[in-house]
This record gives C-alpha cells, structure tokens and sequence, in this order.
C-alpha cells in the first residue's frame, strides 16, 4: 500500500508543478528530469514557492551544498530515523532529506560523467586527478536540487527499492504509522500553492 500511495503521491506533485510552468510561460517539459530543472529554476530560485517547498540548492559542489544548507538547518536539526514530534524537528528532516539528495545526485552526476567520452579519454577510473575533477565539477554546477527533485527520489525509492529504506521510523509499522495520512497532507499543500499560482 505505501508503495502505490507514493507513487500516487508523486504524480500529484508532479502534475502540480507541471501546471506551474505552464502557467508561467505555456511550456511543457518532456521528461521529470527537466520538469524538475524548470521548475527550480521558475520557482524556489526566484522566491516563488511557500515552505517547505521553496528550500533548494543551486548546486551539489559540496562547498555550495553547505553553505546554502547552513540557512536550513537553522529552522531545526533531526535525523530521518525517528518520526518528528514538533515543527522544529519536521523542519530539521526537510533539511536531512535535502542534504540526502544532494548526496546522492552527486553520486548520479559522477556515474553518468563516467561514461562521457571527455572522461573515458583520460584513461582514468575515479576523480583523483585535476582533470577528471574539473570534468565532474562542471556537471555539479548544473545540477540544482529542489522538493521535485527530492520527491522524485522518494518515488523511486518506491518504484525499485525495499518500502524498509522509505526512511519513515525504525521499523515496518512505525514507518507505516500515519504515513499515507502524511503524504496527503504534503500533497494538499502543494497542490494548493500550485492552485493559488495557477489562478493569478
């Protein structure tokens, strides 16, 4: 049941956000990807998405990372492990869930720029040297992170993955606790920042 509420969960935003960029300049984008990129760069970029889905990175170099989740993470620190119990420590997982992402879009970036032609004339296998660095942070650079970003990972956690990663509790039922409940109400808020926006 998690699996396909979150599935159903993620289309939810994704058609919200899809209606966003359409209604800002009547495009469409062909894939998730780019729906995602669109959207960052229309909305949480330029101060027009609500909290907690205006929080973004413009960047996964590491040194960026930081720095901008340093803003964040002043609203509350807590670790995914554990089910919130106040704003502050819901606040403190939008930040850990973030940095998460970041984490782990750096870890796609350095997979795809691997099998560049640029990084296979090298002849090297890893991002010791300057060159190969230089390769990976040009691909860095342009990859930003935002809430689309990060609930297309949560789906794909879902889609391909055991529903025991979904970082929810400590265990099976506790993940389940509640949770569907949750995802509704992230979907109703997103859903009515996208109808506010759509209808100006």
């Amino acid at each position: 049941m998690a699996r396909t509420a979150i599935v159903a969960w993620y289309y939810g935003v994704y058609s919200a956000a899809s209606a966003m960029t359409a209604a800002m300049d009547a495009s469409f984008q062909d894939n998730h990807a780019e729906t995602a990129r669109k959207w960052q760069e229309r909305f949480p970029a330029n101060n027009l998405a609500m909290h907690p889905f205006a929080d973004c990175l413009s960047s996964v170099i590491p040194a960026t990372v930081e720095t901008e989740l340093a803003t964040v993470k002043v609203r509350g620190q807590h670790s995914l492990v554990n089910k919130p119990t106040t704003a502050q420590e819901a606040w403190g997982c939008c930040a850990e869930y973030l940095s998460g992402t970041a984490g782990w879009e750096r870890s796609n970036v350095e997979e795809r720029v691997r099998e560049t032609a640029q990084f296979k004339a090298l002849g090297v296998s890893d991002f010791r040297t300057k060159a190969a660095r230089e390769l990976r942070d040009i691909s860095y650079a342009r990859r930003g992170i935002s809430f689309l970003h990060q609930a297309s990972r949560y789906r794909g956690k879902a889609n391909y993955r055991d529903a025991i990663y979904l970082a929810y509790g400590t265990s099976v039922p506790n993940q389940l606790s509640g949770f569907v409940d949750d995802m509704l109400i992230v979907l109703k808020g997103f859903a009515a920042m996208a109808g506010a926006y759509c209808s100006l």
